[in-house]
């Protein structure tokens, strides 16, 4: 694992037990699985580069379901599905809607996300979520 995503890995690591909050992005505050992935760019590389809008919970707008995708493919670097320590993950939870949810791997088998009522938390990439793995992408090492 190179340095840079280990920083990213321990910069994930560093929001454990932080509670869930809709359009929050506060270490220790609150987060939602966005607010989790801004939270550790600004940790790895400084301030955002542009101020996000406010969107819908999942399932609430389908019309913005590909803000996340599109945020996804022109912030970070596409992996093609690669998954490696510090690899911002896209979960597609309905296959009709384009990714709604995002977390980070630790490694190939664990990855760090928020969970409405959990917070954010450190959880196996079991089947279930691995089915769900829309696409893979790195931080950049500077922006």
């Amino acid at each position: 694992m190179s340095e840079h995503h280990r920083l990213v890995v321990a910069a994930a690591r560093e929001w454990l037990g932080t509670p869930y909050r809709h359009q929050c992005t506060q270490q220790g505050i609150g987060c939602d699985c966005l607010g989790l992935v801004r939270g550790v760019w600004r940790r790895i590389l400084g301030e955002e580069p542009f101020c996000v809008p406010p969107y819908a919970q999942f399932g609430k707008d389908p019309g913005g379901a590909s803000l996340l995708l599109n945020a996804a493919q022109n912030m970070l670097v596409p992996l093609n599905g690669a998954l490696m320590p510090g690899a911002v993950v896209l979960f597609q939870i309905h296959k009709k809607i384009p990714p709604r949810h995002c977390g980070i791997l630790i490694d190939k088998g664990r990855f760090i996300h928020a969970q409405e009522r959990l917070g954010v938390i450190e959880l196996a990439l079991d089947k279930r979520w691995q089915r769900r793995v829309h696409s893979t992408y790195a931080f950049p090492i500077k922006v």
